[in-house]
């Protein structure tokens, strides 16, 4: 999937006006008919199956729908179980790039990931009380990386109290293990499956306290899809399953340099020192010729959190990325500006460029993660920071640096929060559900 783009001077761009904002329409049958038809050829190939649990207590709606989010293929799968039911999609106004008519006449609710947008409520309880429109959210906002459950927002629970509608979550199985993000949308062949449960009836959320609240999420949210893989005994054959593997494991656990693996073919290599280790089928890691500092993917991605926490704490982390620049401030086009550098430290983010024209800079208590993605509609890795009026993207010219920029912001939030270092190493060690 592309994006439409053009390049324009920086001036030209500052000078455009910003989104406007407009309530969500009630979502087209036809158009979700013709979406839901033009993605069955998806699940066609995955072998699609669902199943409900506790959907009676949910009534006939509008409801309030979380979605776990690990690849393109979750669209293909809402459209399918929610069929025949009108529903609006809370997605990143990126998504209207070019396309704002149809997307709109869907229903869609457009966002800014990790950016505060207080129009957001109110357009929910719009869909919701006014359109009879369930609504479908993200809440975890970006795809994960490593397979395990990415932070939802604390304020969660207080939404769902205040909208007062039946919650029901949707939980996919298959979907990263099939087209994880580091992988160069390289599919494999694995099926793909998904639970429908309701969560909460409006008495339950009306009689429960926000804490409580947020507990079932953060359980309902904790997954590790490389331990499902192994669990279930998932082979994956194809020779291009470590493609890409650098971007999420980007530092070497033995000589401790960071840009320096390589994952080509069904191995991960570390250019500096020659640390080979092999991801095979079920998605474990074998050291070839040494023995493995780390055998299960998102142990190792942890360990690198641990790594950015203790740079932060010593007041040495740091970065400083060459990077192309786009703006997205309305819906007609992504344009490029030009180039500059982003920095990164324990002050938070700045951007310059365009030749000494830009300067923006954000705070570590902005937002609790950023918006950083691989490969992002086919142009680079990406990413992204601003305000709900102009977003600027970042792509990193190739350099292996979003995995390590998005683990530092997550742990800077926290930081500015007075937070202790717990929220990585539990992700992946809540009850695991074989399915």
């Amino acid at each position: 999937m592309k994006i439409k783009t053009e390049r324009r001077s920086y001036e030209e761009v500052a000078g455009l006006p910003s989104w406007e904002h407009k309530k969500p329409k009630k979502p087209s049958k036809v158009l979700a008919a013709v979406a839901r038809t033009g993605l069955q050829g998806e699940l066609k190939k995955v072998g699609f199956t669902w199943e409900k649990v506790d959907m009676e207590k949910a009534g006939d709606g509008p409801w309030m729908i979380l979605m776990n989010h690990c690849s393109f293929t979750d669209l293909a799968i809402a459209f399918e179980v929610l069929k025949g039911r009108p529903f609006s999609i809370v997605c990143t106004s990126d998504a209207l790039v070019g396309k704002e008519g149809i997307m709109r006449s869907l229903g869609c609710i457009p966002t800014c990931k990790f950016v505060s947008d207080m129009t957001l409520i109110s357009d929910m309880d719009h869909a919701l009380n006014v359109n009879k429109a369930s609504v479908l959210m993200f809440p975890e906002a970006g795809y994960s990386l490593d397979g395990t459950g990415t932070k939802i927002p604390d304020r969660l629970g207080i939404l769902l109290k205040k909208l007062k509608h039946p919650v029901v979550m949707i939980t996919s199985y298959g979907s990263f293990t099939r087209d994880p993000l580091y992988n160069n949308l390289q599919k494999r062949d694995v099926k793909v499956s998904c639970r429908m449960k309701c969560l909460f009836t409006p008495e339950e959320l009306a009689n429960a306290k926000v804490r409580e609240i947020n507990e079932v999420l953060a359980e309902e949210f904790t997954f590790d899809y490389f331990r499902w893989q192994q669990e279930n005994e998932i082979r994956i054959d194809e020779p291009f399953r470590a493609d890409g593997l650098n971007r999420i494991l980007y530092k070497c656990p033995h000589c401790l340099k960071e840009g320096t693996t390589e994952g080509k073919g069904i191995t991960l290599k570390c250019n500096s020192c020659g640390a080979t280790y092999e991801l095979d089928p079920y998605g474990q890691l074998k050291g070839v010729g040494l023995e493995p500092k780390f055998t299960h993917v998102p142990d190792w991605f942890a360990w690198q959190r641990e790594e950015v926490r203790k740079e932060l704490e010593s007041g040495t982390y740091s970065l400083e990325i060459p990077c192309e620049i786009a703006i997205l401030k309305d819906a007609k086009a992504l344009y490029f500006v030009g180039s500059g550098t982003l920095r990164h430290d324990a002050g938070g983010f700045v951007l310059d460029g365009c030749d000494g024209k830009l300067h923006y800079e954000q705070a570590p208590s902005v937002s609790y993660s950023v918006n950083a993605d691989y490969f992002w509609y086919e142009i680079d890795d990406v990413v992204s920071i601003g305000t709900k009026e102009c977003l600027y993207y970042c792509f990193t010219k190739g350099r292996d640096v979003v995995a390590k920029t998005r683990i530092a912001a997550e742990e800077l939030y926290k930081l500015s929060k007075g937070e202790k270092n717990h929220g990585s190493t539990e992700k992946g060690a809540g009850k695991q559900e074989t399915r």
